[in-house]
Order: C-alpha cells, then structure tokens, then sequence
C-alpha cells in the first residue's frame, strides 16, 4: 500500500491563497492581467500586432517605435454614473512589445476596427530570412 503525501506538502501554500483571496481584497488587483490583450503575428515580411481595445477612441492612443520596442499607450475613459459592478478596466495603460528584428519605420501602419487595433511592421529586406545553397565538394 503507498500513501501518497504529495499534496499535504503543499498545504501552507495553499491555506495562504485561500486566506488571501478571502481577507485582502488588493490581493486580486496584484494579479491583473496585461492590458489591452495582444495578439502578435510574424510572416517572413511582416510582424502583426492586434489589440483589443474596444471603446477607445483613436486620440486616447499613442503608438511609438524604437529601434527594439513598441509602445502602445492610452487611456480608457470611465463613463460617468454610478456603478455597482466594474469588470471592464478603465484608466491609464500602456504595453511595450520587444521587436527582435530591423523594421522599416516608415511603412508601418496602424488602422482600427471593431474595437481592434491593426499594427502592421514591416521587416527590412536586410531581416528577411534567405535560404543558403550548399555545394557538394
């Protein structure tokens, strides 16, 4: 017969995140995922970014690219009025995504739709992947 004590070993753990999602409402806010969402895309020319960031108006977002990183900042209004439940963030957010490869800075677009956010950039000829003949000797 064998006894498995695996679980009792994480018990202290597991008491501590019951205790803390109970008695420390802050607890959860800690935890708050990356805002907006993204989606990243990559072809052999082209890196695609998609947010989501629906209700946000055009001049509420700041996008800006540096030679390794892109910026995405904004801020998502609150609607006045009196609210009883908020589970859609609000606020000032920004994300910043590492680009690992050379963009053309010039041909990037950014175009929005249904509440999401179009990113196009573009690689330069230098970054596109080439394949290497080999020659038999």
């Amino acid at each position: 017969m064998v006894i498995d004590f695996g679980s009792f070993y994480n018990f202290p753990y597991e008491f501590d995140k019951i205790f803390n999602d109970v008695f420390n409402p802050h607890h959860h806010r800690r935890r708050k995922v990356s805002y907006p969402p993204l989606n990243i895309v990559e072809d052999k020319n082209n890196i695609y970014i998609r947010a989501e960031v629906p209700g946000i108006s055009i001049d509420d977002m700041e996008i800006t690219v540096t030679d390794k990183n892109l910026v995405l900042k904004g801020e998502r209004k609150l609607p006045e009025g009196r609210y009883f439940r908020q589970e859609r963030p609000s606020g000032v957010f920004q994300r910043i995504v590492s680009i690992n490869t050379t963009i053309d800075v010039d041909r990037i677009t950014a175009s929005t739709k249904n509440g999401i956010l179009n990113i196009t950039l573009p690689k330069t000829e230098a970054s596109v992947p080439r394949k290497v003949g080999i020659t038999v000797e």
